[in-house]
């Protein structure tokens, strides 16, 4: 079903999940309204929308200012004279044991990661009610559920923004026709590594089972016409909810692979990657050379019977 003339707004389109989903919106003969912090990723993806037969405006916006993000939405509604899905896809992360990453990047996470999603929400929550009606689409990641040694304030922000989702709801219980939507991706094999900071002198690389960013992009356009609380993309939620409980195991595991990994992967220097300063050309959908070879396939199976082991140790654990 074709979601011609839709109104979308997308905020973190420059790149990546949010690149493909403004294409996959656009395919659909969407009207866009895109925002990022780079220009160059901007423009990209809005020549990709027009020739993908969408109709796509943009703005440079760095979502950390809320009245930066307040006057936009008023810009945005304005042209569009109403918004009917808005996506909230902004994320960062960096890379290291917590006490060995500055203090300031840690906040930059958190800063990005949470306060931009909730300057949002905060910006079109009230056009919603006005209009009686609206999605919002909140980008949170598997890390919502599952924390991650190496990347503390990343977990710390996802873990947030589901809290954050979850009081929206119970706010939002009188507005049956305002929606707000949770996704939760598993790795997505994006530029989002390559932005990332890192303080593990190790290179960065993705595991395998990767996602292709389309198919997160079509789980949300989905959610257009067919919204819900969760949608979980790249394992099941029963996995990640289980996970969850037997996070103390979980997290232990992961933190001596992590050690392990750091000291054997292939070096490289410390840095900030685009945390402060967004990249100087467009970066594109996926990833460049991060993705890992076809006969990774044997390591994901290892991977998941370990994790599998993990939750039913901890749920026993617990049962006792």
């Amino acid at each position: 079903m074709k979601h011609t003339n839709i109104r979308v707004v997308i905020t973190g389109a420059s790149s990546g999940i949010g690149a493909a989903t403004a294409i996959a919106f656009a395919r659909q003969g969407a009207r866009l309204v895109l925002a990022a912090r780079g220009k160059e990723g901007l423009e990209d993806t809005a020549r990709r929308c027009r020739a993908a037969g969408g109709e796509a405006e943009t703005a440079v916006v760095d979502v950390t200012d809320a009245g930066a993000v307040a006057r936009f939405a008023r810009v945005a509604h304005d042209h569009l004279e109403e918004i009917d899905l808005w996506f909230s896809d902004v994320g960062i992360g960096v890379v290291g044991k917590y006490h060995e990453v500055p203090l300031d990047d840690h906040r930059r996470v958190v800063e990005t990661n949470l306060l931009s999603h909730m300057h949002d929400a905060h910006a079109v929550l009230p056009i919603f009610r006005r209009q009686g009606r609206g999605i919002w689409v909140n980008m949170i990641s598997a890390g919502g559920f599952i924390a991650s040694p190496y990347a503390a304030a990343y977990s710390a922000s996802k873990f947030g923004l589901r809290g954050f989702s979850e009081a929206l709801r119970g706010e939002l219980r009188d507005q049956p026709d305002i929606h707000v939507c949770d996704v939760y991706p598993t790795f997505v094999d994006t530029p989002g590594f390559e932005h990332a900071g890192n303080y593990t002198g190790a290179k960065l690389s993705y595991p395998p089972g990767v996602l292709d960013p389309e198919k997160v992009a079509d789980a949300v356009v989905k959610l257009a016409t067919q919204p819900r609380a969760t949608t979980v993309i790249g394992a099941p939620a029963s996995m990640l909810k289980l996970g969850e409980l037997a996070s103390p195991a979980t997290t232990s595991l992961m933190g001596r692979f992590l050690d392990t990994w750091s000291r054997r992967a292939d070096r490289t220097d410390n840095t900030t990657g685009s945390m402060y300063k967004p990249p100087r050309e467009a970066s594109g959908i996926r990833s460049h050379g991060l993705r890992p070879e076809p006969n990774g396939h044997a390591k994901l199976a290892v991977g998941a019977a370990l994790l599998a082991a993990v939750v039913g140790v901890g749920l026993a654990r617990r049962r006792s």
